[in-house]
């Protein structure tokens, strides 16, 4: 392989290892390596770093495994004043690279194909990104345990004989929170104490939620729903807390984030966890189909002697693609949108989640360009497409009447 370095290291990441290997040459002449082997510790990575800061190495490459290689990544990121290039490196990208001698370490490896060119770095955003991201991930786990807690307090009622969900859809909204707290402290409910738990149009269906009340739980059943109500709360607080934290850190990106909610389907919740995976920096992806396919919604093209395997999706971030795969599901279903009937468009001929998919592709692309322009959305824009394409399809029609016309007469005659 021809050398385009004369320094560089590759980094083999364990969870309780790291082994260096500094590649130094000429570029014409064979590398002198030299293999160095750290603990994961912060002492160990700082011995690390004083090593490629002694040596002047300003080129190291790691695998991107796990979560092993971020501590590593943020410790040596401002060595020599920033001017460090530090590769993040996908595995799978690694192994497809022909050459690998079975005797050769890992980390020397790297280093091989690093002073070779031959790698190309994952995307990593900047370090307030990367802060953000912390946030908003937490907050997805967050809402997630606030979920399989409500579930489990409507099993456990429902195993106690009351059916509070047959006729009130949102049993902890304040309707139903009141009824809980009621049974809480007694145990039991009357029809006038139901009353003054019951708000709003939830007052009309009494009589039905009285019948779904009408029981009595034990000593042991009162303290048990009390714990599960207050450890709901708990997770609730917690959750506001977390979305206070976000707001106020994502206020430094409010340009981007009322660009992006100018798009159908995208809040503020959504705006912020798109910019905590992608950025605000639109130059770090090459073009927009770059960002699809590291975002997971680039289509599969697997052929083989003519024939299609699979066109399933490839694999990416999983937390983009999911809020994506919402905000679509969201757009879907607002009416007289350009986006919402390009989806049921697509919808007739392949499907719904194949349409939804391919509605979340459209959105990233969307994303893509008005970041990089600083332009809003514009449905205006697609009203203009929406009319010219209406007049093709008439001049068409009626060069196709008067061909048939044309043709009958000659018959005629």
């Amino acid at each position: 392989m021809k050398a385009l370095l004369t320094r560089c290291m590759g980094l083999d990441v364990h969870k309780d290892t790291i082994v260096a290997c500094l590649l130094v040459g000429e570029i014409d002449t064979k590398p002198e390596s030299e293999i160095r082997t750290f603990s994961t510790l912060i002492p160990g990575m700082q011995e690390l770093r004083e090593w490629i800061t002694e040596v002047g190495c300003k080129h190291v490459a790691m695998e991107s495994s796990g979560i092993y290689w971020q501590p590593i990544y943020e410790i040596l990121e401002d060595c020599f004043d920033s001017e460090i290039t530090l590769l993040v490196v996908n595995a799978r990208h690694m192994k497809n690279v022909p050459g690998k001698k079975t005797d050769m370490r890992d980390a020397e490896w790297i280093a091989t194909l690093l002073r070779a060119g031959l790698l190309r770095g994952s995307f990593i955003p900047d370090k307030e990104i990367r802060e953000l991201r912390h946030l908003t991930r937490y907050r997805k786990s967050i809402v997630r345990d606030v979920a399989s807690q409500k579930n489990r307090i409507e099993k456990f009622l429902q195993s106690s004989g009351f059916r509070i969900s047959t006729f009130i859809s949102d049993i902890f909204g304040a309707s139903g929170r009141n009824i809980m707290k009621h049974l809480i402290a007694h145990g039991s409910i009357t029809m006038a104490e139901l009353g003054l738990c019951l708000k709003t149009k939830t007052r009309k269906n009494i009589n039905e939620i009285m019948v779904s009340v009408n029981g009595t739980l034990s000593a042991h059943q009162m303290e048990f729903l009390g714990m599960k109500l207050a450890h709901l709360e708990i997770l609730e607080g917690h959750r506001a807390y977390v979305e206070a934290s976000i707001s106020s850190f994502i206020e430094r990106f409010s340009t981007a984030m009322s660009l992006l909610c100018t798009i159908p389907g995208i809040s503020i919740t959504a705006a912020s966890s798109i910019i905590a995976e992608i950025g605000v920096d639109m130059s770090r992806f090459p073009t927009a189909e770059h960002l699809c396919s590291w975002a997971g919604l680039a289509p599969g093209n697997h052929e083989s002697a003519g024939k299609k395997k699979s066109v399933a999706v490839n694999k990416g971030n999983p937390y983009i693609k999911s809020m994506l795969c919402e905000v679509a599901w969201v757009v879907a279903g607002k009416r007289n949108t350009y986006l919402a009937g390009w989806y049921w468009r697509i919808k007739q001929h392949r499907g719904a989640k194949r349409g939804i998919i391919a509605l979340a592709r459209k959105t990233l692309v969307m994303i893509y360009a008005i970041l990089k322009s600083e332009n809003p959305y514009d449905e205006s824009a697609f009203e203009i497409r929406k009319q010219r394409v209406k007049q093709k399809r008439t001049s068409k029609l009626i060069h196709e009447l008067a061909s048939l016309g044309y043709r009958v007469e000659q018959m005629a005659g």
